[in-house]
């Protein structure tokens, strides 16, 4: 899993293509998803997330995910979860305090973030989780989202 994680990081433009484009797709599929009812597909779509990002990326489903702004490395991996960058533990070649055998993710994040051909969103605060997305769909999230934007200039 670790292999394949380090693997994601170091194709993070790949990855970044291929996610602007599956989004597109979903968003494609909004009206699908709304007269489906997104309470009856959060099962089989949040099912099929976490197959997909567990194997890519170790995902932990917090159901709110920043991939795309950390380079392809998800903060959750940190074993002190820490999602605006790297505690004061981290080792001088990188490595984690808590996990020795582990590189920081955070170092991991900044690296895949330079391969992308954005790297801004690094830089991005990011808001405290909130606990009640854990094991939901962040892609169901994210379309409900861009739509509600998109469509009534509401965001959150």
């Amino acid at each position: 899993m670790y292999a394949l994680r380090q693997w994601s990081v170091r194709n993070a433009r790949v990855l970044e293509w291929l996610y602007e484009h599956f989004e597109g797709a979903m968003l494609v599929l909004h009206p699908l998803w709304l007269w489906m009812g997104y309470d009856r597909i959060e099962g089989p779509i949040c099912a099929t997330e976490r197959r997909v990002k567990a194997a890519l990326f170790d995902c932990r489903m917090c159901g709110h995910c920043v991939l795309s702004q950390t380079g392809m490395s998800c903060p959750m991996n940190c074993p002190k979860e820490l999602r605006n960058g790297p505690c004061g533990g981290v080792r001088e070649n990188g490595f984690c305090e808590v996990m020795p055998q582990m590189r920081c993710v955070w170092v991991d994040a900044w690296e895949g973030s330079r391969r992308m051909r954005d790297d801004s969103g690094i830089q991005c605060v990011q808001p405290p989780l909130a606990q009640d997305h854990r094991g939901r769909s962040s892609w169901l999230r994210e379309v409900r989202e861009k739509r509600d934007h998109r469509f009534f200039g509401t965001a959150d």
